[in-house]
C-alpha cells in the first residue's frame, strides 16, 4: 500500500485494525481506487494469510450464472452440468472471498448470501445436503447501495451484516499528495516489466500528472505510467510521453469565504475568476464550493462571464518540443 497523504494513512491504519478480526468489510469508493489490492492486504495481513483468496466481480458474472458461480452446482442440476462443480465460496474455504461490485447480486441471490453470513452454510445448486465453510467475506461497491435499497434492488438485511466493517476509500483527486509517490510506485514496476531503466519523472511529467483530474483514479494512473515507459526513449519520463492526459489548472487556494452576499464576496469572486480564467471547476475547487454553489454566488452578485455561464473545463495538453 503506497501513500503519503492523511486519508490514505487513515485507510492503512484501518486495514492494520480490520487484519485482526474475521468480521465482514465493505469497502466503499469509486472505480479505480484499488478496493481489490485493499482487500488482499486485509487477507494478507491476517490469520487467513496462507489461506486463499478469491475474487469475483458480481457485474462480470451474467445473472443466470451467478448461484452456480459462487456456490457451485452438483452433477445434473441443470443441462450441461455433466458433473460437480464447486463454487467460489468453497474454494475460498479457510480464506477470504472479495465480492467486487456486490450492488450488482442479483436481488433473487442476496438472500442466500446473507443466509450463508449467518449460519456459515451454502447448498450447491442442484444439492440437498449444507455443507459448512470457514470463508470471510469482504465486498467492495462503487455505488450508494442506501439508493439501491430504496430502489429495491439491494436487501437491507444484507447490506447491515456485510457492512460490519467500514473502508471509504478516497479518489486519489481528493489526495493529490499520493499521485507522486504512487507514480514513481508503478514506474519502478514498469520498468522491471519491460526491462527499462527508468529514473523517474522530469519537473514537466510530474506536473503534468498532478494536473490531471484523474477520473479513474488509481488504474489510470498505473495505465499512463505504464503507456509512458513503452513508448518514451531515455531514462526519465517526459511530459511528451504522457500519451492524450489532459491537464488541468491546478487550483489557487482562497481563504475562508467573506459574508454571503456582501462587497468582499463580490471581490472575492472577481479575483479568482480572473486568476483561473473565469473556468468554472477550477473556480469552484479554488473557493472549495460546489460548481451549483457557485452558480448560485454569481447570479446573487449579477457577475456574467465573458463566456457565459455553461463553459466547459479548459483543457490543456503538455507540448511537444519540436527540434
Amino acid at each position: 500500500m503506497v501513500g503519503a497523504s492523511a486519508a490514505m494513512r487513515q485507510v492503512i491504519a484501518l486495514v492494520r485494525r480490520f487484519e485482526q478480526t474475521d468480521e465482514p468489510v465493505l469497502i466503499t469508493g469509486e472505480s479505480g481506487t484499488g478496493k481489490e489490492l485493499l482487500a488482499r492486504a486485509i487477507h494478507d495481513g491476517s490469520r487467513r494469510a496462507s489461506g486463499p483468496f478469491v475474487a469475483v466481480n458480481c457485474a462480470a458474472i451474467p445473472p443466470g450464472l451467478v448461484a452456480s458461480e459462487l456456490f457451485g452446482y452438483e452433477k445434473g442440476a441443470f443441462t450441461g452440468a455433466a458433473s460437480r462443480n464447486l463454487g467460489q465460496i468453497e474454494h475460498a474455504n479457510g480464506g477470504t472471498l472479495f465480492l467486487d461490485e456486490i450492488g450488482d447480486m442479483p436481488i433473487d441471490l442476496q438472500g442466500h448470501l446473507l443466509r450463508f453470513l449467518q449460519e456459515g452454510q451454502i447448498r450447491r445448486v442442484g444439492g440437498r445436503d449444507t455443507i459448512g465453510l470457514d470463508v470471510r467475506i469482504v465486498s467492495a461497491t462503487n455505488v450508494r447501495l442506501g439508493q439501491a435499497i430504496t430502489e429495491g434492488r439491494f436487501r437491507e438485511d444484507l447490506f447491515y451484516r456485510l457492512n460490519v466493517l467500514t473502508l471509504p476509500v478516497p479518489p486519489l483527486r481528493e489526495r493529490p499528495e499520493d499521485i507522486e509517490p504512487l507514480a514513481l510506485h508503478f514506474v519502478q514496476i514498469a520498468g522491471r516489466d519491460f526491462n527499462r531503466q527508468i529514473e523517474g519523472f522530469s519537473d514537466q511529467a510530474m506536473a503534468a500528472l498532478r494536473g490531471h483530474r484523474w477520473p479513474g483514479n488509481v488504474r489510470e494512473l498505473m495505465s499512463v505510467v505504464r503507456r509512458a515507459v513503452v513508448v518514451g526513449d531515455g531514462p526519465v519520463v517526459q511530459a511528451a510521453d504522457l500519451m492524450g492526459l489532459e491537464v488541468f489548472p491546478v487550483p489557487v487556494s482562497a481563504p475562508a469565504l467573506p459574508r454571503p452576499g456582501s462587497p468582499e464576496e463580490r471581490t472575492t469572486l472577481l479575483a479568482t475568476l480572473e486568476r483561473t480564467g473565469e473556468n468554472i471547476t477550477s473556480t469552484a475547487d479554488a473557493l472549495n464550493v460546489s460548481r451549483v454553489t457557485l452558480y448560485r454566488m454569481l447570479r446573487r452578485h449579477g457577475i456574467v462571464l465573458k463566456r457565459g455561464l455553461a463553459q466547459t473545463p479548459i483543457v490543456r495538453r503538455p507540448q511537444h518540443v519540436h527540434g
